[in-house]
C-alpha cells in the first residue's frame, strides 16, 4: 500500500506539472491539436504513448546517476560541456514559460473573477514564496489534492458533452491546416512539455529509490495526461470555432455545467498553473543552487522577479508566440533523451 501512494503521487505530480496554464485553460489543446480537427485524436493518442515512453525514462535515467538538478540530466545526455550551455538555455525557457504561467492567473482573476490582472500574479507569487520553504513535499501534496479533482471535473465535461448536438465533431472537424503540421505538432507538445517537467521530474525521480514505482508512476501519469488531453479535445470540437475567441475557452465550457462547478473548475484553473508555477521554480531554483551560493530564498525571489516583469506581454500572447518556438528548440532535447541509455 506504501509503494501505491508513493506511485500516485508521481503519476499525480508528473500530471500536475504538465497540466499548466495553457492545458487547464484550453489554449494549448486548441493551439496543437483541436485546430488540426479530426487528426487531433490520433494525434493525442500519439502524445500519450510518447509522454508514458520518455517520462518514465527520464526519472529512470535521473535516479541512475542520481541527478541534483536537470543540469545534471543534460549534462548526461549532451556531456559536460555542451550539457552546461544546453542548461543555460533551458534557463531562459523556463523563466519565458513561468511567465506564461503567471500570466495565465492574471487571465484567471480578469476573466472569471473580475479582478485585477496584477492581483492574479501577486497572489500567485507571495503563495509560491511561502510553498517552495516545504521542498519536494510540498509540490507532491499539493498535486495529490489537485489532479484528482481535474479528473473529476474532465469526467463532467464528457458526460455533459456527449449530451450535445455536435458531440461527434471530433470525428469529423474538418481543417484547412497542413497535415504534416498536424502529426509533427503532437511530437513538439510532447518535446516542449517534457523539457519543461524535467525541473521537477528529475530531482523526484532522483529521490525515489524503488525502480518499480517510478515505472508506474509514468505510466499511470502519462496516461493521466493523454486522458486530460481527450477530454479537453473532446468538449472543445464540440463548440468549435466560436469556442477560440476565449482567452480561457475550458472556463467558459464549465460555466454550462453550473454556476457551482464554473467556480470550481476556474479555481482548479488556478491551482493547476499555481502547482506547475511552483513546480518550475523549485526546479530552477535547484539548478542555480549548483553554481551560485546565494540563499535558496534570494534565488526563488529573483526567478519570481524576471517572471513577473516578462508576464506583463499577456498570457495569450506569450503562449501563441513562445510555445511553438520553444517546442522546436526541444525536439534536438527529445532526440538525446530517446536514445540515451537508461
Amino acid at each position: 500500500m506504501k509503494n501505491v501512494g508513493r506511485i500516485l503521487q508521481i503519476a499525480f505530480t508528473y500530471i500536475g506539472t504538465i497540466v499548466g496554464a495553457g492545458f487547464a485553460t484550453g489554449q494549448e489543446i486548441l493551439q496543437f491539436f483541436t485546430q488540426y480537427g479530426k487528426w487531433a485524436t490520433l494525434t493525442i493518442i500519439l502524445s500519450t504513448i510518447l509522454f508514458i515512453w520518455l517520462g518514465t525514462k527520464m526519472m529512470i535515467i535521473s535516479r541512475t546517476i542520481r541527478a541534483k538538478s536537470y543540469e545534471d540530466l543534460n549534462k548526461y545526455l549532451f556531456g559536460h560541456k555542451s550539457g552546461g550551455y544546453i542548461s543555460i538555455i533551458m534557463l531562459f525557457v523556463l523563466i519565458g514559460v513561468n511567465s506564461i504561467m503567471l500570466a495565465g492567473a492574471g487571465s484567471v482573476f480578469v476573466e472569471h473573477l473580475n479582478l485585477h490582472y496584477q492581483t492574479g500574479l501577486i497572489i500567485t507569487l507571495v503563495g509560491t514564496y511561502f510553498l517552495l520553504r516545504r521542498g519536494m513535499h510540498s509540490i507532491m501534496y499539493m498535486n495529490s489534492i489537485v489532479v484528482p479533482m481535474m479528473l473529476t471535473i474532465s469526467l463532467l465535461i464528457i458526460s455533459n458533452t456527449l449530451q450535445m448536438p455536435n458531440a461527434d465533431r471530433f470525428i469529423t472537424l474538418s481543417t484547412d491546416t497542413n497535415l504534416t503540421m498536424a502529426w509533427l505538432s503532437p511530437v513538439l507538445y510532447t518535446a516542449f512539455n517534457l523539457v519543461m517537467a524535467q525541473a521537477i521530474l528529475v530531482p523526484l525521480g532522483s529521490r525515489t529509490e524503488s525502480l518499480t514505482v517510478i515505472k508506474w508512476g509514468g505510466i499511470i501519469g502519462g496516461l493521466g495526461v493523454g486522458f486530460m488531453l481527450m477530454a479537453a479535445h473532446f468538449a472543445l470540437s464540440a463548440q468549435m470555432p466560436g469556442i477560440m475567441q476565449y482567452e480561457i475557452p475550458m472556463g467558459n465550457i464549465a460555466f454550462q455545467l453550473g454556476v457551482a462547478v464554473q467556480l470550481i473548475y476556474v479555481l482548479l484553473i488556478f491551482l493547476e498553473i499555481f502547482t506547475t508555477f511552483v513546480a518550475d521554480i523549485y526546479g530552477v531554483s535547484l539548478q542555480l543552487q549548483q553554481h551560485f551560493h546565494f540563499s535558496p530564498k534570494v534565488i526563488s525571489v529573483a526567478i519570481m522577479l524576471a517572471c513577473f516583469l516578462v508576464s506583463q506581454l499577456g498570457f495569450s500572447y506569450l503562449l501563441s508566440v513562445l510555445y511553438p518556438l520553444f517546442g522546436f528548440l526541444s525536439m534536438f532535447w527529445v532526440v538525446k533523451l530517446m536514445v540515451a541509455r537508461k
